[in-house]
Formats: C-alpha cells, sequence, structure tokens
C-alpha cells in the first residue's frame, strides 16, 4: 500500500476542520509524509530528517524581518520537509508575503490554517494514519501477517530504532493506552499451551488491568500495565503479576516476567521490560534450575530471579562461554574433581544453600535431605575447596561460579535438544 501523502491527510477530519487553504506548492500534494510534527518557527528545521509534515503557529514570523523568514523556508525546503502549516488569525494575522513567495518558488506546499484546531488533535490523528498505512504497507513479509499489535511487540522486543510518537500512536491502534503513571510488566510464555487465553486469564485475575499481548509461533509475548495510583503503589507488581500466570498456566508452560517500567518514562523503558522478559524466558528454557522445581505445574520466573544468570551471559552465551567455563574451574575444580569420581551433589547444595542465607533450615528443605546430612556435604565442601562457606569475602565469587556451572551444563544441553540460545 503506498505510503500517505499530504494531499491524504489534507482530507482527516481534525486538518480539514482547521479550514486549510493551499497558498504553494500545489504540484507536491502526491509527496508522502513520513510524520507530522508541531514546533515554534526556528526550532523547526533543526529537528528534521526528511518527509516531515511541520506545524507551528506563527508566533516566531511575527517579529522576524523578510530575510529572515525566506531563510527559514529555505531551510525547511533543504531539510526535504513535505510541507509547512502555519495558523493565521491569531499571533501571525496573515502569511507574509515573502513566504509565501519563497515557498512557491521552491515548491513547498504552503498551508494556511484559517481555525484553531489543537496541534495535538492533528498530530494524533496523521500520526496515528501514517503508522497504519505503513505497516499494512510492511506486514506482507513479516511472519505476523497483518498483525499491528505483534508487529509493534516484534519490534520493541527485537531492540528495533523506535520513537516515542510511533510507539504511542502504535499503540493506541492496538487499543493500549496506558496511563503515564501506570508501571508495564513485560511477559514472555513458551510451551504447547501458550496462547493468548493464558495472558487474558491472567489479567482478569489482577483486576482487568491494560494488556498489549500477540502470539508467535510456539511463544506469546505481552506488556501488562498496572495501575499505578497508590492502591497498587503498596504492592510488588513483579510478583503479582507471576503470582497471577502461576495460577492459570497449564502443566509444560514456562512464563518468564521483566521488570517493572513506568509506562511515562519512554518507549525505551518499554523495550527493556519486554527484552528482559525474553532474555529470562531463554534462560529459563536453557539452563538447568538451581533448586529442585514443583513437578506437575508451570514453571513462572521473573527477571530478578534470573540476574545472575543474565549477567554472566550479557553479550550471548556462546560468547562467554570460556570465561565462564574458566570461572567454573578455578573456583570449584575440587568439587568438581570429586562429583566426577563420587556419586555427589556438592556444587547444587552450594548454590542453593548460598541463595538462601545459608539458612541449613531453608536448604536441607529445599534439597529434600536431612539437617545432618547438609552438614556433612558443607563439611565435605569447605574440606575439599580449604575455604569456609560463609566468609562473606567469598559469596559473591562462589555463587557466580556456581551459577556459571549451570549455565555451561545448560549450555550443552540446550545444542543437544536444540534450544535457542540468548543473545
Amino acid at each position: 500500500m503506498p505510503a500517505l501523502t499530504l494531499r491524504d491527510i489534507l482530507a482527516l477530519d481534525p486538518v480539514r476542520g482547521t479550514e486549510p487553504e493551499l497558498l504553494a506548492g500545489e504540484g507536491a500534494l502526491d509527496r508522502p509524509v513520513r510524520w507530522v510534527h508541531s514546533s515554534e518557527v526556528y526550532e523547526g528545521a533543526n529537528f528534521l530528517d526528511g518527509g516531515e509534515l511541520l506545524l507551528t503557529n506563527g508566533f516566531g514570523l511575527t517579529d522576524a524581518d523578510e530575510a529572515t523568514r525566506r531563510q527559514y523556508v529555505r531551510e525547511l525546503a533543504a531539510r526535504g520537509a513535505a510541507g509547512l502549516a502555519v495558523e493565521v488569525g491569531r499571533s501571525l494575522v496573515r502569511m507574509p508575503e515573502e513566504v509565501v513567495d519563497e515557498a512557491r518558488r521552491l515548491g513547498l506546499p504552503l498551508l494556511a490554517l484559517h481555525r484553531v484546531v489543537p496541534f495535538v488533535r492533528i498530530t494524533e490523528a496523521a500520526n496515528r494514519a501514517i503508522v497504519a498505512r505503513g505497516l499494512s504497507g510492511r506486514s506482507a513479509g513479516r511472519l505476523w501477517g497483518g498483525d499491528h499489535t505483534a508487529a509493534l511487540l516484534a519490534d520493541l522486543a527485537d531492540g528495533q530504532p523506535l520513537n516515542q510518537p510511533e510507539v504511542e500512536a502504535r499503540a493506541a491502534l492496538a487499543g493500549f493506552h496506558p496511563g503515564s503513571a501506570a508501571r508495564l510488566v513485560g511477559v514472555s510464555a513458551h510451551g504447547a499451551r501458550a496462547d493468548l487465553g493464558v495472558v487474558d486469564r491472567a489479567a482478569r485475575s489482577l483486576g482487568g488491568v491494560a494488556v498489549l499481548r500477540a502470539a508467535f509461533p510456539g511463544d506469546v509475548l505481552a506488556l501488562v500495565a498496572m495501575s499505578g495510583d497508590a492502591g497498587a503503589g503498596a504492592r510488588d507488581v513483579v510478583r503479582a503479576v507471576q503470582e497471577a500466570f502461576r495460577a492459570v498456566a497449564e502443566a509444560g508452560v514456562t512464563v518468564a516476567v521483566g521488570h517493572a517500567v513506568v509506562a511515562g518514562g519512554g518507549w525505551l523503558r518499554w523495550s527493556e521490560t519486554l527484552r528482559a522478559a525474553r532474555t529470562t524466558l531463554e534462560l529459563a528454557l536453557t539452563v538447568p534450575s538451581a533448586e529442585p522445581g514443583l513437578s506437575g505445574g508451570p514453571v513462572v520466573t521473573s527477571s530478578r530471579a534470573f540476574t545472575l544468570e543474565r549477567e554472566l551471559t550479557r553479550g550471548g552465551v556462546d560468547a562467554n562461554r570460556d570465561r565462564l567455563a574458566r570461572l567454573v574451574q578455578h573456583t570449584l575444580g575440587p568439587l568438581l574433581a570429586w562429583e566426577a569420581a563420587h556419586p555427589s551433589d556438592l556444587v547444587r547444595t552450594l548454590e542453593v544453600h548460598l541463595r538462601h542465607g545459608c539458612s541449613p533450615t531453608r536448604t536441607a528443605a529445599l534439597l529434600h535431605i536431612g539437617r545432618q546430612s547438609l552438614y556433612q556435604r558443607l563439611e565435605r565442601i569447605e574440606t575439599l575447596l580449604g575455604l569456609e562457606i560463609d566468609d562473606p569475602d567469598l559469596l559473591g565469587e562462589l555463587l557466580a561460579a556456581a551459577c556459571a556451572h549451570r549455565v555451561v551444563r545448560g549450555m550443552g544441553e540446550a545444542s543437544v535438544r536444540g534450544l535457542r540460545t540468548v543473545a
């Protein structure tokens, strides 16, 4: 489908409401318009990349001399602007003749807007139409066909270069209007029974929160918008989303939840929580769990539960393989040698113990062993390593190495199973 043109934009209701008059550039009405901006006149040309229609209230033209006005029009044309629309009748009584003359000489479409319509209404309507036309035109070659929601979520999760007006317009097309104070949480789900229904059920259990979601082959991506009012502020939003999915997801489904971000913080934050959720899902599918899981139910985790794994694999699992292997061997070499010769579970015992504050009661319960057996394992670990595992100076290194051991082991298993690797 061809791109939206200046002629198309003139037909939009908010633009027609301004009673526009075309003063120059009649031959360029079919010029494609890439975006619609509003700005004070002297700031406008500086941020144009080409193909934009610029709206201005004309205030900056009132006190400018003839040469300055002509120079401004020349700069807009040199930047490749699709056109200039100037509000007349308030700060600017009429369009200056030199502006009209210069626009005609350069073939730059020049519009006089004779009635006041808030520019935000014009830009919102025009940019929504531009986004809709652009997505329809490129959807045939994309995996998600004409699904605008899927296209937006995929672009955010893939870290595609976007801008805030574009993201807001595309989200609005999908009916997603999170308030600026809302907190967004990215969700990524995988499994034969991972579908849009599981997202909708979780949303209902959270109290009908706003959700932007789409299904992809084998996966689901979603942004959950939680209210930013005082009541929701007292909640742990990430844990609330986890609990909702844990209650409604079926066995065989793996769900990863990203961190919470403020919707008004910008589209990069939206992208961050989605990417964190997807990276966490990749790790959850690839890396063996540090603790025995509950059999028969779904796996629901979060990016904060995988913080260490994500940091260890930053830049990609394969790129860190050798570094992680060296860390494991340097720190846990004696334990690995012992486990190779004797049936034991010392490395996992060490990691579970460290992850739970070195609590013997909690560690023994999670490993399903008696406390006396745990004490024997811990004594063996300290003897083999020649150190005390509750030494504060060693906690970080030991935990990182034990986690790295799981990651390295998971990389080998993933290659056998044909699973994806984290990018």
